[in-house]
């Protein structure tokens, strides 16, 4: 069974950082692609970061470039979103994602974790 499991999240100061944490297991992490997305209440779901399998590459939303670093630890089995100089426009429930063969930053991952809440104050 796929398990996602995001950790991390907390109230943060504007300008703070946080590193949040999707730790998974029940398949094979290095052959997936694997995504970072966050959520308002009451507005879409948007892709912040994506990391391909196949090459290691990493992409960003233009709201996370120069802000924000995707990394994974494929010994660990778990991927990371490290958020800098966070601005209260960052505050949402922040979500990870998987998908053996989707790659991007549209709503096309198989396996969904459950949400950590990133609050950031002015």
């Amino acid at each position: 069974e796929v398990q996602l499991q995001a950790s991390g999240g907390g109230l943060v100061q504007a300008g703070g950082s946080l590193r949040l944490s999707c730790a998974t297991s029940g398949f094979t992490f290095d052959d997936y692609n694997i995504a970072w997305f966050r959520q308002v209440p009451g507005k879409e779901r948007e892709g912040v970061s994506c990391s391909s399998a196949s090459d290691g590459s990493t992409y960003y939303a233009d709201s996370a470039k120069g802000r924000f670093t995707m990394f994974r630890n494929n010994a660990k089995n778990t991927a990371y979103l490290q958020m800098n100089d966070l601005k209260p426009e960052d505050t949402a429930v922040y979500y990870c994602a998987v998908d053996w063969r989707y790659y991007g930053l549209d709503l096309g991952y198989d396996f969904w974790g459950q949400g950590t809440l990133v609050t950031v104050s002015s």
